[in-house]
């Protein structure tokens, strides 16, 4: 039995037409990415479910022939300030890439929403591997090592910023007419390789010192952008052994960047198929796999694997192809590691993406689900997961209504909020402000 000071940390990848590629299909799933009702119902059921965070990701492009998730989609910040005003526990994630914003911009956008939200904010940082976007900006793609040297610059820059006020700054005195207090506003005066900025941010400190740092590279750049800047890493193992060697690693270089590694919480993307039977499971994977279209995830594949995988015949093995240098390269890793394992065919890799987008997947009762996740956390492959539900509300509303309640009944997750905001729930510190006296 875990005991309730090391509990699971569980967010929820909120791509409302569903994880799986078709799940927009399956009766009553929402069917458009823009539906803001739909999407604040998600966001009230992982309330509801007292899950850690709703998370979004973002690309700044359309991605046409993909998955409908990246078809259309509300700007991420935006949305996270919107359901800032109708939600009151439940954390609040969203992905902006640091390829196509101005650090100042960002460091705006982010912490209004985290102020809006009272401390529930969290930036996915990513460096935006998807060549679809730079023709967007009038830019050409940039090598996969330098997107992170410039991301990590960046991140230094928005962090900088987030401290300009100390969190005492302002002090209204209407009897001697002082508004705050010069000695806690600081300039911050960057001026790097990629970035000059030189502050202070027109915007006060966050409710919990600064947005939570979330980050999904596991190439060895993004490891090591990892280790220096990351709280929470989100990651595609698809093997316990695996996972457990990856946050062994990835908690060793956070020690060896002189920062603790209990402040940093790994979540491996997890797909659950819940069913109260293990006949009532198996149908209901039966029916998401009867929805996939051959051929409908051939071009999901090709951007996770980073190569055009349709030159290939689908009946023969994955082919064994170099790792891209500017696309990302995890996916590629874990899932070439696991074709290999099972001596998969391009159609059985293309059947997990279309289904999971090659997160784990478990079929099984609430009891075989939680097994499966009290063994991966009581391993230290992880610190909790990150939820990929096939479709929404539906298999969100099955994970929170029946396998939430058995890992409460094991002492694995809460059984009611004990904080307000995401640092609060997630058992991370406050960040000092670099420049407090």
């Amino acid at each position: 039995m875990t005991t309730p000071s090391r509990r699971m940390s569980i967010g929820v990848f909120t791509l409302p037409t569903g994880n799986s590629i078709m799940g927009w299909r399956l009766p009553g799933a929402i069917q458009r990415s823009e539906d803001f009702p739909a999407i604040l119902n998600v966001a009230r059921i992982a309330e509801a479910g007292k899950l850690d965070f709703v998370f979004f990701a973002d690309t700044p492009a359309c991605v046409l022939g993909g998955h409908p998730g990246h078809l259309l989609r509300f700007e991420p910040t935006t949305l996270l300030a919107a359901l800032a005003t109708h939600t009151t526990h439940v954390g609040l994630v969203a992905t902006v890439s640091t390829s196509y914003q101005e650090p100042y911009n960002l460091a705006r956008l982010v912490a209004t929403a985290d102020y809006l939200s009272g401390g529930r904010a969290g930036w996915n940082v990513v460096t935006t591997s998807n060549p679809d976007a730079a023709p967007n900006f009038g830019r050409e793609a940039v090598p996969h090592d330098q997107r992170y040297e410039i991301a990590a610059e960046y991140l230094e820059v928005v962090q900088g910023l987030w401290d300009s006020w100390e969190a005492d700054a302002v002090q209204p005195n209407p009897e001697t007419g002082d508004y705050y207090d010069r000695s806690k506003v600081h300039v911050l005066d960057h001026k790097g390789k990629y970035f000059q900025v030189r502050g202070p941010l027109n915007h006060s400190r966050s409710p919990q010192g600064q947005p939570v740092i979330v980050q999904a590279g596991s190439s060895p750049a993004g490891q090591g952008f990892a280790a220096r800047f990351a709280e929470v890493v989100f990651t595609v193992q698809q093997d316990l052994g695996e996972s457990k060697a990856f946050a062994d690693g990835l908690r060793q270089q956070v020690a060896a960047a002189g920062r603790s590694p209990d402040h940093v919480r790994v979540l491996p993307g997890f797909y659950p198929v819940v069913g109260r039977t293990e006949e009532e499971a198996k149908a209901k994977f039966a029916e998401l796999a009867r929805y996939v279209i051959p051929g409908s995830a051939t071009n999901l594949m090709s951007e996770r694997y980073g190569h055009d995988l349709s030159v290939y015949p689908m009946d023969g093995p994955v082919p064994d192809l170099p790792l891209s240098q500017t696309r990302g390269q995890s996916f590629a890793k874990v899932l070439f590691a696991k074709a290999r394992r099972e001596n998969w065919t391009l159609k059985d890799l293309h059947d997990l993406i279309a289904l999971s987008r090659a997160y784990l997947m478990v079929v099984g009762t609430p009891a075989t689900i939680a097994d499966v996740m009290e063994e991966w956390f009581t391993a230290g492959a992880c610190d909790g997961f990150m939820l990929t539900p096939a479709y929404f509300p539906t298999t969100l509303e099955d994970f929170t209504e029946l396998v939430v309640p058995e890992l409460q009944k094991r002492g694995l997750f809460r059984t009611d909020y004990e904080a307000k905001t995401l640092r609060g729930h997630m058992g991370l510190p406050e960040p000092k402000n670099r420049f407090a006296k």
